[in-house]
């Protein structure tokens, strides 16, 4: 088998603890997932939970569905699911007002600070919901952002259960199209199509970007699918044991051809001869028999990462620097409130006439390159990126309009804002999942994730100013004293600091002597009593 890829390929490395998926265009790494076994909730989970508890300053509560941190539901999400017993509410409280029983409740004047008066929908506002919703009722809800770092996951009571051609909604009764389906004809025959399923009372359906072109068939055998799943949750919630797990999103290898797999694929490599023949066999099963001839399974000695120098593009991954080029770069850094990333030209052979060009060539790479590692990195939130500065308007709006473009085939919801005078462009870019540099790294011991480190100057200080202090005390006296450090620091003070370390020993006439100890952190130390070996004070 060659190393040339094809225009898009899939490759599916499957083992025992991981499974891992690329999508490559023209050898270049696209998308990266990564699926390890653990029971923390996933994104599309869907479980009977219940209320542990509702904080009116949040506009939220708190959910256990069986995760080590609670589950955050906010106001606003909890009604789709409920909207019966909203109604019911609405009712028992018009029906009181009217009978006398119950004084209708004035307007208050909005002074920013009563969050209770925030109107939630169908004339519910946040105020009511304690009313609707108490503490140790079983509810059903949908993860919709696993739990990250501290946070517990973020879920909903509006439920969707996206198949291959369709995505299900049993709460809502309205039947749309994807946007990205952009063809006129071709939109009216799909909503003629799905418009013909037929769906239960109060159901509603979306017609993905995938079910492009398809007939009539592929629609009934995916929405019979997602309707077995739904009633299969239904027969779940009979047994009222909370919290409890009524669906869960499929593995990776079933994720990638339902979200994945479309017509532009043009192979699909596989290291796995089981996950090869599921492949094979999920396809045929959704009509796709075409394209599992496209499924070849990888048997060479060298991994398939490897051989498709795959590993190679993951380390740019996880750099914090990534080259353009045109010989510039973009640097990301990843903090609490934001992703900030910052766009350099590098050295420039350019003249002043065409620097203008250049600025907005290496703009444009790293627009490009910016959209490709946010999907890459599955980083979101807040996305902050400083431009180099462009003169010209035209070249302002489309960087602006590129941007836009590039992010519109992005899985997660993206929203582009155009440069501000400063040359900042803002965006935020939904996250379901961690970031891959969350799932493969752990905060490093020594830093604490900060990336620095005292140097070995600010640590012979703290040494000499605690030797310093030590040797003060009077039942330290002329006994021999021990240092125990790091050996680059130990470095530095026989060398640099020699001199400043022979006052010390004059200054309090004590025999000093120094250990290097490549056990220690960097930035610790211990200084002993040379014979007895205790810590001096």
């Amino acid at each position: 088998m060659g190393e040339k890829l094809s225009t898009k390929e899939i490759i599916l490395n499957c083992e025992l603890m991981e499974r891992r998926m690329v999508l490559m265009h023209n050898g270049r790494l696209e998308e990266y997932l990564v699926e390890r076994d653990n029971s923390e909730p996933k994104a599309g989970d869907i479980y009977l939970g219940k209320i542990i508890n509702l904080d009116p300053m949040l506009q939220a509560a708190f959910v256990d569905i069986g995760a080590a941190k609670n589950a955050f539901l906010h106001y606003s999400d909890m009604l789709q699911g409920y909207s019966e017993l909203a109604e019911n509410y609405k009712i028992e409280a018009r029906t009181a007002i009217e009978s006398g029983k119950a004084v209708q409740p004035k307007k208050k004047k909005s002074s920013g600070t009563q969050a209770e008066s925030i109107h939630i929908a169908n004339g519910i506002t946040a105020a009511d919901i304690p009313n609707i919703f108490k503490p140790g009722m079983m509810i059903l809800v949908q993860v919709v952002k696993a739990p990250i770092s501290t946070k517990g996951a973020r879920i909903t009571t509006d439920i969707t259960i996206p198949g291959r051609f369709l995505v299900l909604m049993p709460y809502h009764t309205h039947r749309n199209l994807s946007s990205r389906i952009e063809s006129a004809v071709e939109r009216e025959r799909l909503k003629k199509v799905i418009s013909e399923l037929e769906l239960p009372s109060g159901m509603g359906l979306i017609c993905r970007t995938v079910g492009e072109g398809r007939k009539s068939t592929f629609f009934k055998r995916d929405l019979k699918l997602l309707l077995d799943y739904w009633y299969g949750i239904e027969k779940g919630m009979e047994n009222q044991k909370v919290p409890k797990l009524l669906f869960t999103e499929p593995n990776l290898v079933d994720r990638t051809l339902r979200d994945f797999l479309t017509e532009e694929i043009e192979g699909i490599i596989v290291d796995d001869p089981g996950a090869k023949e599921h492949i094979v066999s999920t396809m045929k099963r959704i009509g796709a028999a075409k394209m599992a001839r496209k499924v070849q399974l990888y048997k060479g000695a060298v991994p398939v990462f490897d051989q498709y120098k795959i590993n190679q593009q993951l380390k740019e991954v996880f750099q914090r620097e990534v080259k353009l080029p045109s010989g510039g770069a973009i640097v990301i850094d990843e903090t609490e409130a934001l992703i900030a990333i910052d766009v350099n030209s590098g050295h420039s052979k350019s003249t002043a006439s065409d620097q203008p060009e250049f600025i907005f060539k290496t703009n444009l790479e790293a627009a490009e390159e910016i959209s490709r590692q946010l999907r890459l990195r599955n980083i979101g939130g807040l996305v902050v990126i400083d431009f180099i500065d462009m003169k010209i308007q035209s070249h302002r709006e489309e960087v602006y309009k590129t941007m836009k473009k590039l992010v519109k085939n992005d899985r997660a919801k993206t929203k582009v804002l155009p440069l501000s005078g400063f040359g900042l462009m803002e965006m935020t870019r939904q996250r379901e999942h961690e970031s891959i540099k969350d799932q493969i790294f752990n905060c490093c011991p020594y830093c604490g994730g900060s990336g620095l480190v005292k140097s070995a100057v600010t640590m012979s200080a703290e040494i000499q100013r605690k030797l310093n202090a030590v040797l003060r005390n009077k039942h330290n006296k002329n006994i021999p004293v021990r240092v125990f450090m790091h050996p680059d620091v130990l470095a530095r003070l026989r060398n640099s600091d020699a001199s400043l370390l022979e006052e010390i020993e004059k200054k309090h006439a004590n025999d000093l002597s120094f250990r290097a100890d490549p056990a220690l952190h960097y930035e610790e130390f211990r200084i002993v009593d040379a014979v007895t070996n205790t810590e001096l004070q």
